[in-house]
């Protein structure tokens, strides 16, 4: 399996930590668009990784579009609280990136704005509530991923 987890400026260090750590443990590639909000080398950040960063694949990019020139190879489904697409609706691939926004302030406009509508999803909760923590929102996308795969 070659599922590509993107982070587009991730912010907390131990969400990107434990974000590793699923990475390590499901066999999928992390992808991390720069800047990042914190330093590579955060304590907090190897403490929620624990000592998986030797085990999971993780790569930095520039932008974005440095990320896509790098890894053509499959769709891209963005997941936003402005998504109108259910998750469990997209047909993933074995080479398919999920994209995630900063914890803050999600995707901006001018990514969403650059998607297909049915290419941003969005993972059920309750109406009063703002946004589910990043890495919980990565593993629940990430798992219903490899399940379409088969867990292979």
């Amino acid at each position: 399996m070659t599922l590509k987890v993107v982070l587009y400026e991730p912010e907390i260090p131990p969400n990107t930590g434990n974000i590793v750590r699923l990475c390590a443990n499901t066999g999928a590639e992390l992808h991390l668009i720069e800047p990042l909000g914190f330093d590579w080398d955060d304590r907090k950040l190897r403490r929620a990784g624990l000592d998986y960063h030797e085990f999971a694949r993780v790569s930095r990019h520039a932008s974005l579009a440095d990320f896509h020139r790098c890894h053509a190879e499959g769709c891209t489904y963005a997941f936003s609280t402005k998504g109108h697409t259910g998750y469990t609706q997209a047909q993933f691939g074995a080479h398919d990136a999920l994209l995630f926004g900063p914890e803050t302030r999600g995707l901006p406009d001018e990514v969403l704005n650059s998607m297909e509508r049915d290419r941003i999803l969005r993972i059920p909760m309750r109406m009063e509530s703002r946004s589910l923590n990043l890495s919980n929102a990565v593993a629940v996308a990430l798992y219903e991923a490899w399940r379409q795969q088969n867990f292979r």
